[in-house]
């Protein structure tokens, strides 16, 4: 009966150091999956940082273009807008007096298609 009472304290001792194999194996898995999920949110965080830096820098690229552009609109029309009020300038004086001399000189003559009748 001792070596029967042996045996099972064997088993059970046995039983008991494969279950805490087990939950040892169980602890090392879900850390091994805690890291892997760490690795792989700080992976998919440097791709993102580095996915919105490449966007950013097409669009300060884009931006910076167009900017470019509207300057350059900006200052066409400006000198165009110069250039029109120098010609308005040069141009005002003679047209008000060429105006006038037509209103207030006025040649009497009978129109061309005018037909006297008798």
């Amino acid at each position: 009966m001792a070596s029967q009472s042996q045996g099972i304290h064997q088993l059970l001792q046995a039983e008991k150091r494969a279950k805490d194999k087990l939950e040892e194996a169980k602890r090392r898995k879900v850390k091994r999956l805690r890291q892997a999920k760490e690795e792989a949110m700080v992976e998919t965080d440097q791709y993102r940082m580095q996915r919105d830096e490449e966007f950013r820098q097409k669009q300060a690229k884009i931006m910076g273009s167009q900017s470019n552009v509207l300057e350059e609109i900006e200052v066409q029309t400006l000198g165009k807008i110069k250039e029109l009020n120098a010609s308005y300038s040069a141009s005002v004086e003679s047209v008000i007096n060429e105006l006038l001399s037509i209103v207030c000189d006025v040649k009497p003559e009978i129109h061309v298609n005018y037909r006297i009748t008798n």
